[in-house]
């Protein structure tokens, strides 16, 4: 019997370019509370939020995310032609099928393999791992990574668990061959006991197009877990690259509650010269899109810098979860 070929990549891959796309339309806390029973202060102090970007009237999900899609490949030198895979990490794409990714991948100019990943908030990290192993295993040549939400659809504005949290944008990155590692293995995994703590779901005979499915979430269950689950997939993360947290130039969670990345950063006692993501307080929760619009915030403020070592984690619904070290990428932002 002839003995099936299997293919051989690269040695080593590395994000390349990373692009993001903010909204314009700025929204306050003064502005959600205008129909939420709530004030600026309390906001801030149950979530460290003081402002969120929400997409403008007819800024759909797949336009934020060709924007920071053209960025990643205007900073990774890659043209869309280029792309083997398109993957796009998304909870809030409008149809279930077509997929959000091959319309991406049209709007780009590539015929690239595509599809969406669901994950929830941690999306574009399992994306990011899956593409770096597609680079691997060579069955990919180059793969863009995008995590995007237009979250501002699926909100109960009257919702004091979500209204305030939850906004709009989008994160892409360009994966290749590089000649020194610049992603590490991936830690993950999910805990499909807790999966009601965060929905969007409704019967079938329920639905409306008037009334999309809405967001909720339980937030004293989020907060109970993260901080401490995270800390031991984060320690995963750093030792399955051969690093220590001393080798860490920054951290980077995922963007869900201020409160969370501090009590987490305390739980792995990250020494003091690590730089810490905090891009929450200005951009809200964007789930799937907010470890790279936080990357292109440290950046843009001289927080971190390309070439930079930086511990990503992420955790959403499911509860799923996943993390990796990387090389911080050249950026380019709004």
């Amino acid at each position: 019997m002839t003995a099936i070929t299997q293919r051989a990549g690269a040695p080593a891959t590395a994000m390349l370019g990373l692009g993001v796309h903010r909204p314009e339309r700025l929204v306050t806390n003064d502005e959600i509370c205008e129909v939420l029973d709530s004030s600026d202060e309390w906001i801030q102090t149950r979530s460290g939020i003081r402002t969120r970007r929400y997409a403008a009237e007819g800024e759909s999900l797949l336009d934020m995310a060709t924007v920071a899609a053209e960025r990643a490949l205007k900073a990774s030198g890659v043209s869309a032609g280029d792309l083997s895979t398109v993957i796009f990490a998304t909870s809030t794409h409008v149809q279930h099928t077509p997929a959000a990714a091959p319309i991406l991948a049209d709007r780009l100019g590539s015929r690239a393999a595509a599809f969406d990943v669901s994950a929830g908030c941690a999306g574009f990290c399992h994306a990011l791992s899956v593409a770096s192993d597609l680079v691997r295993g060579g069955n990919a040549g180059h793969v863009l990574v995008v995590g995007a939400e237009r979250l501002s659809t699926f909100m109960d504005p009257t919702d004091r668990g979500t209204a305030f949290i939850f906004a709009d944008g989008a994160g892409a990155a360009v994966v290749g061959p590089a000649e020194e590692p610049g992603i590490g293995p991936v830690a993950w995994g999910s805990d499909g006991s807790q999966s009601h703590v965060i929905t969007q779901s409704m019967r079938c005979d329920e639905l409306d197009p008037d009334h999309p499915l809405v967001v909720q979430m339980e937030g004293t269950a989020v907060f109970r877990w993260a901080p401490f689950a995270m800390a031991d997939v984060a320690r995963e993360a750093v030792a399955g690259a051969g690093l220590g947290l001393d080798d860490l130039d920054a951290f980077v969670p995922h963007q869900a509650n201020l409160r969370i990345t501090e009590l987490l950063a305390r739980q792995l006692k990250l020494p003091e010269g690590v730089a810490i993501a905090r891009d929450v307080q200005d951009s809200g929760n964007t789930s799937a899109a907010s470890v790279p619009l936080a990357i292109e915030a440290m950046v843009r403020d001289g927080e971190a810098k390309p070439g930079d070592t930086a511990l990503l984690i992420a955790f959403g619904a499911g509860l799923s979860y996943a993390g990796q070290v990387v090389t911080i990428p050249p950026v380019v932002g709004p």
